[in-house]
């Protein structure tokens, strides 16, 4: 994220154990879990396979599809074939192979040996904490991953998948990591449905969209995340609870989750729009330079997301403060109204024989008129001076 103010919120947090106590939890058990995949990757020779990521029990699933401006062939692929072919020859067909889940390496490896893709790249493929990268084989094959994300109504939390997209000569491979949202079925419905420019376009162009299409998911991400804070925002200037600071607290995580996954999209772009690859026309860069717009957008906006939950909290804490403040007032008012009663009545408490007032008949009413006198006055122009 950008430079900004950081405003330290962890001293108020002793307000909030079960806040902590729920937090540190869940922080440490998924910490725990992402280690624990971690090691099964750790110490091993580069380009060795091994799937790192969340359980997954569904079989993987792939699909290919072969167009051009003319037609579209679509098939199913349960079983991949070391010695079948699955790249079309026929000039103007570009094929697009869409595999929906990593877990089985098997499967993965099987891919990799009929399109020749790099044991690193499947590395790659297979680790789903992997950072946003770009990496170019040699001049036939362009690999990048990327993050897609989506917000998750039930838990109001932010979701991410690992998508590994794949460019080669008239060839587009994607890699999607069975999350159960398949963020390309816009573009498969875009290719069945009408000969627009993706049906007309090269490999490039279709790469380009996919990448198109992850990053318009961004802003709709964020559109979320915008209603929710401008939600918070008015529950803490009408009442706000301690519960708000968890809230709070949450949506910065995420906001910097956001960011970690986005920001490495700059230099990714950055560099398609300025290296000169063959497997990427001319043509087709002015796309990929409104890519790379999108992603600056994006991180511009995340950063103003930050400073609105930096204003939020502030706010939030002001209102503590005001409210401290006005109870501190109340019981302040009441202290300086009671102080002279109370001195008034520990003088008649005293316990001295030879005290003029003590033999008065109607003493004690008069005590007691003065006293009443005293409050109500103190308390009159308490109101007057707008203390309470």
């Amino acid at each position: 994220m950008g430079d900004s103010k950081k405003i330290s919120f962890l001293p108020n947090l002793h307000h909030f154990p079960t806040l902590l106590t729920i937090f540190g939890l869940q922080v440490i058990t998924m910490s725990k879990k992402k280690h624990q995949l971690v090691e099964k990757k750790a110490f091993t020779s580069p380009g060795t396979l091994v799937y790192v990521g969340k359980e997954v029990n569904e079989p993987v699933k792939a699909k290919l599809l072969s167009f051009s401006s003319d037609k579209i062939e679509e098939k199913s692929i349960r079983k991949f074939k070391d010695n079948t072919t699955y790249l079309n020859e026929e000039p103007g067909v570009v094929e697009w192979l869409n595999v929906d889940g990593v877990q089985e390496v098997s499967v993965i490896e099987s891919i990799g040996f009929t399109f020749k893709l790099h044991p690193l790249l499947l590395e790659d493929v297979l680790n789903t904490f992997q950072k946003p990268k770009i990496e170019h084989f040699e001049d036939n094959q362009i690999f990048i991953v990327l993050k897609s994300l989506h917000f998750n109504d039930l838990t109001e939390s932010v979701e991410q998948e690992q998508v590994s997209i794949v460019l080669g000569k008239d060839y587009v491979i994607t890699f999607q990591e069975n999350g159960g949202v398949d963020v390309f079925a816009p573009i498969e419905n875009r290719l069945k449905t009408s000969i627009g420019k993706t049906r007309r376009g090269k490999a490039d162009y279709l790469f380009y969209s996919f990448c198109d299409v992850i990053i318009d998911s961004y802003f709709v991400l964020l559109e979320r995340l915008s209603d929710k804070i401008e939600d918070l925002e008015i529950r803490i200037l009408e009442n706000p609870k301690p519960q708000d600071q968890k809230t709070l607290y949450s949506y910065k995580s995420e906001l910097l989750r956001l960011r970690k996954a986005i920001y490495p999209l700059r230099d990714i772009f950055g560099t398609l729009v300025r290296d000169d690859s063959p497997l990427i026309h001319d043509a087709n860069k002015l796309y990929f330079r409104d890519v790379y717009d999108h992603v600056l957008q994006v991180l511009d906006i995340i950063d103003t997301y930050r400073e609105m939950l930096e204003n939020v909290q502030n706010i939030y804490l002001n209102n503590l403060s005001a409210k401290m403040n006005n109870v501190m007032k109340t019981l302040t008012v009441f202290t300086a109204i009671f102080m002279p009663l109370t001195f008034i009545a520990g003088i008649y408490g005293m316990n001295f024989e030879n005290m003029p007032e003590l033999k008065t008949p109607n003493g004690y009413f008069v005590t007691l008129a003065v006293m009443t006198a005293i409050g109500a006055g103190m308390w009159v122009y308490f109101k007057w001076k707008k203390y309470v």
